[in-house]
């Protein structure tokens, strides 16, 4: 007989690691007992040392779906272990463990809850060790019931049984919850009147199908719900939301009928049914069987599939296509994740809410992905990721990078990893502010760190660079600043920044160290150091902050830059519903230089050229005419090639976007279809853009080119810029675990911050 002691490190608990050692040790008759413990799950194990050779072996090889090691540390022990195994209260302490993310419903569930006589059968909270809720419902680590929201809910006989039946797979599930003992659905009206029904589905679909619009609280906060096929229905959640254009999510039954919606890749498949299970953003079938108020003026839907029992109830009861399921929030507020908060602030768009008594401790919106070819485009990195950690180049704990104004998360480190905060929005108002506070305690108590080092955007403006002012003058904390598109470059390159790289980084707009406005960079990182080496040729932003809303400034400005006087009529003639006034008060503003910013920023470069191809001249909400721009740009097919030329300046860096206009105009002039025109551009764009980091990688001697920026969202440009740059025998490096927008910028910090010597 030989004894040993196993530490397991990773995410091992709340994924029912510790029933599978418990399978596992009985199947080799080993005897001993397992808890958790601060580190991870602490094994002391005896048996023959040829059973523990092949319990350690399997342990390396499998493990539940969820679970996620690390590091299995092994060391001889003197006690022996006879009667057999045992799983022993936890150990408390500094926690040093990982918290699971929440993750979809699994099938042996799922299975029970259509089961009639099964005890679960219809029950919209059922989950097992495989599945279910995990960071939305724990409060503190190590991970026990007792830490969680479920505490308040006692377990019946029966759920007790299975929770200490080594052969369930409830075996130590602290979720575990049933009908008899478990939480519990009510309907409400907004003035909080409860709604006896007695088919509360059927209830559901009459009402649904009436045009009603519902508030639903599911695993991390609300949804607003309504029939996705009601173009009336649709527009009146979109008026009553305050969220005139941008694209809402829906939800369908399954596959099958996701295929019905739109064109699915395998990739894209892939994620639907995953367990992370997130709104994957498809190519919208021809005709579109729902309302176009559900995602207009574009050729893009984001689909998801149910993730939880209550939403398989909801979808297998629904006769429709397909249900709108979007944020439950008033356009720029953070979710609804408390019941009275929701009756409050939502009960001026929806008719009926559809309550439970689960109380949620960490609220996580749905994260959203989309696809260029195999590449995953992760657009909000939410439920399903979030708290799961991501790599630093160094060990530095006590990192709190603070992010951007727009999409806002932050990035709290512990040793050589860093957690980036579920998306909280944008950092605009108080309601968000108190939300990134809050969240910002929950993550120091599931961490056991304390802010010791605090790093933030250089812009003086962002709510996010002045609480890391406060934060380090109240407790005296170091504060580094880093410039926007170097913290993209760093996102992009995360645990593998250090050496020297490339980096391509386009977006809408970020302070320089000059005070300018930036968006089209070509950045150097040398280790911790970096300077800008090429960008786009600079060209006026008329009214600033206003040209991001109104494009057709932007629009305007370039014109004027080609042809003078001439511009506004020019403009006219592309563009119906623009005012004279307007087109006047900018041109005065542009001949006497007021407020006229110089920019390099691609993501207005990309508004202006889809003014200039009349889809619209104010954005609803960000990018929303680049998105535009691009489903034209999809449309014309593979089979056209031809890309605009573009010169670059290898003396003075700077890449020509001015011919790239003249070409588009020239198309324009000559009859060119639109969709031809926008695919010019992109392949344009991006070509020149290549040919850039061919020429500086020659010149710097580095194969690597790191890409980043919210522009890097748009899968025709990234799908075209990563094959350019193979081509040239380049090596891009593009992250699928962080988004290349604003959202993943806190990461880009924190990275940057752990090679920084202080």
């Amino acid at each position: 007989m030989k004894s040993l002691r196993i530490l397991v490190t990773g995410r091992v608990q709340g994924v029912g690691f510790r029933p599978f050692l418990a399978r596992l040790a009985q199947k080799y008759k080993l005897s001993g007992e397992a808890r958790n413990v601060p580190e991870g799950v602490e094994l002391l194990v005896s048996g023959t040392e040829e059973n523990l050779s092949a319990f350690l072996d399997r342990l390396r090889r499998e493990r539940p779906p969820l679970a996620r090691i690390t590091r299995v540390s092994i060391r001889g022990l003197s006690r022996t272990f006879t009667d057999g195994f045992h799983i022993l209260e936890s150990r408390t302490g500094r926690p040093a463990t990982y918290v699971p993310p929440d993750m979809a419903t699994c099938r042996a569930c799922l299975d029970e809850v259509f089961e009639p006589g099964n005890r679960r059968f219809g029950y919209p909270f059922t989950n097992c060790t495989d599945c279910g809720p995990r960071y939305t419902v724990i409060e503190e680590l190590p991970y026990d019931r007792a830490k969680t929201s479920m505490r308040e809910f006692l377990m019946c006989p029966d759920c007790l049984r299975e929770y200490g039946d080594l052969l369930s797979r409830r075996f130590h599930a602290e979720p575990n919850a049933c009908p008899v003992c478990g939480p519990r659905l009510w309907v409400s009206t907004p003035r909080r009147e409860r709604i006896p029904v007695k088919d509360l589905w059927q209830f559901l679909v009459r009402t649904l199908r009436e045009g009603a619009i519902w508030a639903v609280k599911g695993l991390g906060g609300f949804h607003l719900v309504c029939d996705a096929e009601s173009e009336r229905t649709v527009r009146l959640l979109r008026e009553r939301k305050r969220r005139p254009t941008k694209p809402l999510a829906v939800m369908v039954r399954d596959l099958a009928v996701a295929r019905r919606l739109a064109e699915i890749s395998p990739p894209e498949a892939e994620a639907l049914l995953s367990r992370r299970a997130p709104i994957v953003l498809c190519r919208k079938r021809k005709p579109f069987p729902l309302a176009e108020a559900v995602a207009p003026g574009i050729n893009l839907v984001g689909i998801m599939l149910p993730y939880t029992p209550l939403h398989h109830l909801l979808l297998s009861a629904w006769p429709g296509l397909a249900l709108v399921m979007t944020s439950g929030n008033l356009s720029e507020e953070p979710l609804c994740f408390e019941n009275e908060e929701a009756l409050e602030r939502l009960s001026g768009i929806a008719d009926f809410f559809l309550l439970h008594d689960r109380r949620i401790v960490n609220p996580v919106d749905d994260s959203v992905v989309r696809f260029s070819g195999k590449t995953r485009i992760l657009i909000r990195r939410a439920r399903g990721w979030v708290p799961d950690p991501l790599p630093l180049p160094e060990e530095k704990g006590g990192l709190l990078a603070v992010g951007a104004l727009l999409k806002n998360t932050f990035a709290l480190s512990r040793g050589a990893e860093a957690f980036l905060s579920p998306h909280l929005g944008d950092l605009e108002s108080l309601k968000t502010l108190k939300l990134w506070q809050r969240t910002l305690e929950r993550y120091r108590q599931l961490l056991a760190v304390a802010p010791e080092i605090l790093v933030s955007d250089l812009h003086p403006d962002y709510l996010s660079t002045r609480i890391a002012e406060e934060m380090s003058g109240t407790r005296g904390l170091p504060h580094l600043r880093l410039q926007h598109h170097a913290a993209h470059a760093y996102s992009a390159l995360g645990g593998r920044a250090g050496g020297r790289a490339l980096a391509l980084v386009l977006d809408g707009a970020g302070l320089g160290e000059d005070g300018t406005i930036r968006g089209g960079e070509i950045l150097l990182l040398e280790g911790e150091r970096f300077r800008r080496v090429g960008c786009l040729e600079p060209f006026l932003l008329p009214g600033g902050e206003a040209a991001e809303r109104e494009p057709w400034r932007v629009a305007l400005a370039l014109l004027k830059d080609l042809y003078g006087r001439e511009a506004g009529k020019r403009l006219a003639t592309l563009v119906e519903g623009l005012s004279e006034e307007s087109v006047r008060a900018v041109k005065w503003q542009i001949e006497r230089k007021i407020n006229t910013p110089r920019t390099t920023s691609a993501g207005r470069l990309f508004e202006a050229v889809a003014v200039l191809l009349g889809l619209g001249f104010r954005n609803h909400y960000e990018g929303e005419l680049a998105l535009r721009l691009e489903c034209l740009a999809s449309g014309a097919g593979g089979e056209n090639q031809e890309a605009y030329p573009a010169g670059f300046d290898s003396d003075s860096g700077l890449l020509s976007g001015r011919d790239l206009i003249i070409a588009v105009l020239e198309d324009l002039r000559r009859g060119v279809p639109y969709e031809l025109i926008a695919l010019r551009f992109h392949l344009g764009f991006s070509r020149a853009l290549v040919e850039a980091c061919a020429e500086l990688s020659r010149r710097f001697g580095v194969k690597e080119v790191a890409l980043s920026g919210g522009c890097f969202q748009n899968a025709l440009l990234l799908g075209a810029t990563l094959e350019s740059l193979r081509q040239k025998g380049l090596k891009p490096l593009f992250s699928e675990e962080v988004p290349p927008n604003d959202g993943g910028l806190s990461y880009g910090q924190a990275v940057w911050a752990s090679l920084h010597n202080f």
